[in-house]
């Protein structure tokens, strides 16, 4: 049984979101180790029957994705000192969700072009998510509103550009 997260977290929560192939892990990394808190790969919590349906080319449902974001909820509730978190966090019910956590919560969407994003998506060897579910991630992805604390990046920029960026509103 899951419990509610406290209030009384310390640091601020990034969540680094976006679409498959935009970088959510590399810039989660690298941000989480410039700050010197815990990076959290948000693909590493999933479920092995999710898996199993994302590597056979089916996209996730709300319901499919639920439990997932809860833990991670639950893994942003407990943390101290602040966080660095990788989740795609496609809609804005997802976010809402994760913001329960408690305390600082911001977003940072990792937004490209969809030829851009296929192309990344399909070098990665091995990766359980297809090219083929690109395309329902775009069609599912609520870009952040202006009500929500967060930034767009555009990945076009390097690695190190983006990190910089988010430092700079840190």
């Amino acid at each position: 049984m899951t419990t509610e997260p406290t209030s009384d977290n310390k640091g601020t929560a990034w969540v680094i979101m976006g679409v498959s192939g935009c970088g959510k892990s590399q810039i989660g990394a690298r941000l989480g180790n410039q700050l010197g808190v815990e990076f959290i790969e948000g693909d590493a919590y999933h479920s092995d029957v999710n898996i199993a349906r994302m590597s056979a080319g089916t996209p996730l449902t709300d319901d499919d994705r639920h439990d997932w974001l809860v833990t991670l909820r639950d893994l942003l509730a407990r943390r101290e000192g602040g966080a660095v978190l990788s989740c795609s966090s496609l809609k804005r019910s997802y976010r809402d969700l994760l913001r329960g956590a408690g305390g600082d919560v911001r977003f940072v969407h990792l937004a490209g072009e969809r030829s851009l994003l296929a192309e990344r998506v399909s070098n990665r060897p091995g990766h359980y998510m297809p090219p083929s579910l690109l395309d329902s991630q775009l069609a599912t992805l609520e870009p952040l509103q202006p009500d929500e604390a967060g930034i767009t990046l555009d990945i076009r920029d390097t690695p190190a550009q983006l990190v910089s960026q988010i430092l700079a509103r840190a």
